[in-house]
């Protein structure tokens, strides 16, 4: 086995006194998508917070041997760790290339931002239609499209996605699943952070599952697709 990219264990964290993660572990191995399933309000998008350092936390949480309580949020993303809101959050006055640019502002190597552009508008050969196009009139698939290729462009170890599906047509979902797998073959591990955990499982390695922030339940897809509450709970299975 090799060494985990990020390895977290007994991680609490919050917002001032209100405590929402307790006793967090969580492995994701090189390579992997993982997914982290859940209702809205089990604390995924405050565990992502926690990794990337932008509320306070207490526990272990390496990421490529580095520990992460130490360092600050720009750290965490030097370190290729790297986050696709939920939301969004595009600079949607700025094109959809000015949106791309703004993924690379830590970079100087002029040459592989421009092999990264090549890279995201073979991704996502939509954005390359639109790259002249203000961000904030895309449609929504699109948006997600454009948040997806921002994050590439900061060329990402572990590319973790909050949220993608949410408010999404089902068809444009499915294509931003086989992008994720296309992005996994080239190298960038993946942690999928849904609601939707019919989407989730039908890309994932792994997957973890939250509730009122804990892990109840991890496994291979093969087994939490099988687990009967798993099923009862999140994929209408009776």
């Amino acid at each position: 086995m090799t060494a985990p990219l990020l390895e977290i264990s007994g991680l609490s964290a919050g917002y001032g006194a209100v405590p929402v993660l307790s006793g967090i572990a969580l492995v994701i191995q090189p390579g992997e998508i993982v997914t982290l399933v859940g209702s809205n309000g089990a604390g995924k998008t405050t565990l992502l917070r926690a990794v990337s350092r932008t509320i306070a936390s207490q526990g272990t949480m390496r990421f490529e041997g580095h520990d992460l309580l130490a360092l600050e949020p720009e750290q965490v993303f030097g370190l290729g760790l790297v986050q696709v809101p939920e939301g969004r959050q595009l600079f949607d006055r700025m094109t959809v290339e000015d949106n791309l640019r703004m993924g690379a502002y830590r970079r100087k190597d002029q040459a592989g931002i421009a092999k990264s552009f090549d890279r995201v508008y073979e991704l996502f050969p939509r954005m390359k239609e639109r790259r002249l196009q203000i961000a904030g009139s895309l449609s929504g698939g699109e948006q997600q499209m454009c948040a997806i290729a921002r994050a590439l462009m900061a060329s990402p170890k572990l590319l973790a996605v909050d949220e993608m599906s949410l408010g999404l047509a089902p068809v444009v979902v499915d294509q931003l699943l086989n992008v994720l797998v296309e992005i996994r073959k080239q190298g960038v591990t993946v942690l999928l952070v849904e609601q939707d955990v019919f989407a989730a499982f039908t890309v994932a390695d792994r997957g973890y599952v939250m509730e009122t922030g804990r892990i109840v339940r991890e496994g291979p897809i093969s087994i939490l697709g099988n687990d009967p509450e798993v099923q009862k709970a999140y994929l209408g299975v009776q």
